[in-house]
């Protein structure tokens, strides 16, 4: 505690001897400085140049690095190495005389599973629940209990070619919450087989309103129907643009749309997709699609098939969003007809002339749904490949305020590739409605 202030009046009124030190002047002479360090007598001082407090800087700078960043950096650096080991700890399969061969790839996170594992999860292939174009569909449970579906290829040599590799290869490098996510592999053999997560409410079309009756699905409502749209154009996008390469699908249709225990779309089947590499052509030749007509765009069938363009997945799209509003329509409506007519066209004439979709029963909240479903729909099967909206554009419409949206030009047209036999077919009936049916009241 320093002194008083009545005893410093009393020093400055009695007076009081100075001293100092030889050693601080000549100290304070050569530019550094003195600094009292004992307080005994005689006091002690030391003289400091400035790099004495530089070492100091530094000496606390290094004990922060040791004691602080270090750890920070080891601590990060673990981290990094821990990802990059989960993602390299599968295999990729590609083809040797007709068999199957593991070759390291990090780019894959399918775990491998032998036939027996595969045999056991499946309880001996006990449940059957669907059919693709690459084999059967089974449910399975794994050891933790987590249900999957089981997909059973045939023999690689009868899958046009590297079928089974593309499908694995695309799916094992694809992320995204509305793409169906694969789990493992199997290739023992002549057994090839793909574990993929279990969708328990199975594919859209069992949930589309269709001229049947008695079906035990309850068709989802526009709302919902909005989210699986929304949703499946979200996956397309990402498989378009955010991936390595850009991943065509080419078999976009309401059979391979699989809805979770909460109806979240799953884009899955990826039988047909290519890849497509961003800094080259926007288009490539394809063998025969097996494709249905009716999602098929007509680019990919014209001139011996042609070029297949990411915009021939959005038409693809279109006609799927044009599908979910005709089974709405249809399930709705009484009639017979005379004729038939192609669902696109019946819309756009309607909503030219400015009337709406004749849907009964609904809100107005749904009947704006129906028409931007449909608007967006005929953007996407617009006849020149130029005029379709890019995936990205296809999700900020179906994102917005549908009554902004304007109707596109009238350069569409009923697709050359269907045929009057097809028009009796169940693949082109879906977008086809009697020309006489009048909506119910």
């Amino acid at each position: 505690m320093g002194p008083s202030y009545e005893n410093i009046m009393l020093l400055l009124q009695e007076g009081f001897d100075l001293g100092w030190s030889v050693e601080c002047r000549d100290c304070l002479a050569r530019g550094h400085e003195c600094v009292m360090t004992g307080y005994d007598t005689p006091f002690t001082y030391e003289c400091r140049s400035p790099e004495y407090y530089v070492y100091g800087v530094f000496f606390d700078v290094t004990l922060v690095a040791r004691f602080v960043l270090a750890p920070m950096v080891v601590f990060g650096f673990l981290i990094h190495k821990y990802r990059t080991t989960q993602k390299s700890t599968v295999t990729e399969m590609v083809v040797a005389k007709g068999k199957f061969v593991a070759v390291s790839n990090s780019s894959l996170v399918a775990r491998r599973y032998s036939y027996a594992d595969i045999v056991a999860m499946t309880d001996q292939f006990r449940d059957k629940i669907g059919r693709g174009r690459f084999g059967t569909v089974f449910k399975g449970k794994l050891p933790d209990g987590g249900l999957v579906a089981v997909k059973v290829l045939g023999d690689p040599i009868k899958l046009a070619g590297e079928g089974f590799v593309n499908e694995i290869n695309v799916i094992a490098r694809v992320h995204h919450n509305n793409v169906v996510r694969l789990l493992g592999v199997c290739s023992e053999g002549s057994h090839n087989v793909l574990v993929l997560d279990y969708m328990p409410n199975g594919s859209l079309d069992k949930y589309i309103a269709s001229r049947e009756e008695g079906t035990k699905f309850q068709p989802l409502s526009l709302e919902q129907l909005l989210q699986v749209a929304l949703g499946t154009a979200r996956g397309i996008r990402h498989l378009h643009e955010g991936c390595d390469s850009c991943i065509l699908h080419m078999d976009i249709k309401s059979q391979n749309v699989l809805l979770d225990h909460g109806f979240v779309p799953k884009v899955t089947d990826f039988g047909l997709s290519k890849f497509h590499n961003k800094e080259g052509k926007d288009s490539f030749s394809m063998g025969t699609p097996r494709a249905d007509l009716r999602y098929v765009a007509p680019e990919v069938l014209s001139n011996g098939l042609g070029d297949v363009l990411c915009r021939s997945d959005v038409y693809s799209f279109g006609m799927l969003l044009l599908e979910m509003v005709e089974g709405k329509w249809l399930a709705e409506s009484k009639g017979k007809s005379s004729s038939q007519v192609y669902f696109p066209m019946w819309v756009y004439d309607h909503l030219s002339e400015g009337g709406d979709l004749e849907l009964q029963n609904v809100t107005q909240l749904e009947s704006a749904i129906a028409r931007k479903l449909c608007v967006v729909g005929l953007w996407c099967i617009q006849k020149s490949v130029s005029q379709r909206p890019l995936m990205a554009k296809v999700v900020e419409m179906l994102e917005t305020n549908g009554d902004h949206l304007q109707l596109p030009p009238n350069s569409f047209c009923f697709p050359e590739h269907v045929s009057a036999k097809d028009l009796q077919s169940d693949s082109s009936r879906q977008l086809l409605i009697p020309e006489s049916v009048e909506p119910s009241s």
